[in-house]
């Protein structure tokens, strides 16, 4: 048995093939243009997406046989198109894009925050697909030409993919979780919120469940679509209610399984997954919206050259010494969902330099990521050791000191590749296959802080978002 997962993140798309054993082999990479056309907007060109989504199920199926495809999103990146001849109407928005802010600031100063969160579970938040769909509509003249005579179609990048390759227009129950036009407790398009956001409820895909028959790509079955996040969580073999992981991309992702649907503040109650012919499986969810971003960013501006350099560090840490850095270089997200607030250094002296810097950028996002964990606990005891992987994850002292901060055991993948192996997990079951994973990694044990080090962290982070209201 061998299952190929395509794997359309934010600055790639990948094909790898998920063996019986569990391994993995990368097949076909492909990187794509990143467009930042104004302040806050972030675009990528659909058509350059699906062609990388193409080629990477040609240069699968060229390796050799493969039974089922497994497909992961990136979220709530979506844009309109053309029913009748599959064109966008304009670029994707991607999830970062913040072009919305004002928008989603009017809805939540007009008082639909309550009723968006009590039906979609989400906060009124730009990062989300709704207000950017809406945004389609009323800023695109071809898109509102097509709406009025029915050949509008709106949707996540998932449903463009699966509207082109296997003539569907359909979603997974996972995706449409991270619009803010679902109806969480009834997996169906809420005509309220759709109504709010100005999306017609007549050009939103299908909704399916995660796995089963999705259609097929030139004679190869799609038996698994979900967002990347939710793939990852699969991928940790966290399936159990209380069991979490965090992956630390672009942005840090943490997702832990309730089973079934609870009431959350600050955090996100979203679908895990929906097994063909099962009830969904929730989870609660929380993000920060710049982890490896972060990294890179100061990679850049020239504070290390070699991630090695930032590996270990001499000095005790940084925020013992105080010097904190909260990054919020695109706001803060859960629990916070403050757009206003902007990252910082706090404490510089005279004394400090690059590598003080890098090390306080480390803490910052491990004590950031620890915000969201205990944000979680407070709605669903955590069980057992959390399951961490992303690229973040091969430094060491991250690591340990992320751990140090949670003050719970962290098992740290040695899987590279968990959103894939979650997809090809799925896209297993979908078909009826054994399920390939591992689960398999190093376990970190904790090691008490000084009580005054979190509160000098959240003192900063009050900084920032004072600062950002002035």
């Amino acid at each position: 048995m061998t299952i190929l997962a395509i794997d359309q993140g934010t600055t790639s798309t990948r094909a790898l093939r998920i063996h019986a054993n569990g391994s993995i082999t990368p097949i076909l990479s492909l990187t794509h243009h990143q467009s930042y056309p104004r302040n806050g907007w972030v675009e990528h060109d659909a058509e350059e997406l699906l062609a990388h989504v193409s080629a990477c199920i040609e240069a699968g199926r060229a390796s050799g046989p493969v039974q089922v495809l497994g497909l992961a999103n990136q979220g709530e990146s979506c844009l309109g198109w053309d029913a009748r001849t599959g064109k966008p109407v304009g670029p994707v928005i991607v999830w970062q894009d913040a072009r919305t802010q004002d928008q989603t600031a009017r809805l939540a100063a007009e008082g639909a925050g309550a009723m968006v969160l009590e039906r979609a579970g989400l906060p009124l938040d730009p990062y989300f697909s709704a207000s950017k769909l809406g945004w389609i509509l009323r800023e695109v003249p071809q898109a509102r030409e097509l709406a009025a005579h029915g050949h509008l179609r709106l949707g996540t990048t998932d449903a463009y993919f699966r509207d082109r390759l296997t003539g569907h227009f359909a979603t997974d129950v996972t995706t449409a979780s991270r619009t803010s036009l679902m109806n969480l407790a009834k997996c169906a398009w809420d005509p309220e919120l759709c109504a709010l956001f100005g999306v017609p409820i007549d050009c939103l895909p299908a909704i399916t469940p995660t796995t089963g028959d999705l259609g097929h790509v030139e004679g190869l079955a799609l038996t698994a679509s979900v967002t990347d996040q939710q793939a990852a969580l699969f991928g940790h073999t966290t399936h159990a209610p209380g069991q979490a992981k965090i992956t630390f991309g672009t942005g840090a992702f943490a997702l832990a399984v309730t089973g079934p649907l609870v009431s959350a503040k600050g955090v996100l109650p979203t679908v895990a997954w929906q097994l063909g012919g099962e009830a969904p499986v929730y989870a609660l969810d929380g993000g920060v919206y710049a982890a490896a971003a972060a990294v890179n960013w100061a990679r850049g501006l020239g504070l290390f050259s070699d991630h090695a350099e930032i590996s270990q560090f001499v000095g005790t840490p940084a925020i013992s010494r105080g010097l904190a850095f909260v990054p919020a270089l695109a706001g803060l997200a859960c629990p916070h969902w403050d757009r206003g607030a902007r990252g910082a250094w706090m404490g510089l002296g005279l004394d400090h330099g690059k590598i003080d810097m890098m090390q306080a950028l480390l803490e910052g996002i491990a004590y950031r990521a620890a915000e969201v964990l205990a944000a979680m606990e407070q709605i669903r005891p955590l069980d057992g050791p959390v399951s961490i992987d992303g690229g973040m994850t091969a430094n060491g002292y991250f690591c340990q000191f992320l751990t140090d901060c949670l003050g719970r055991e962290v098992r740290v993948s040695d899987e590279a590749e968990l959103t894939a192996a979650g997809t090809g997990a799925l896209a297993a079951v979908g078909a009826g296959l054994p399920m390939p994973l591992k689960g398999d990694g190093a376990l970190l044990t904790p090691q008490n802080q000084p009580a005054d080090w979190k509160p000098r962290f959240q003192a900063a982070r009050e900084a920032v978002q004072r600062f950002g209201q002035s």
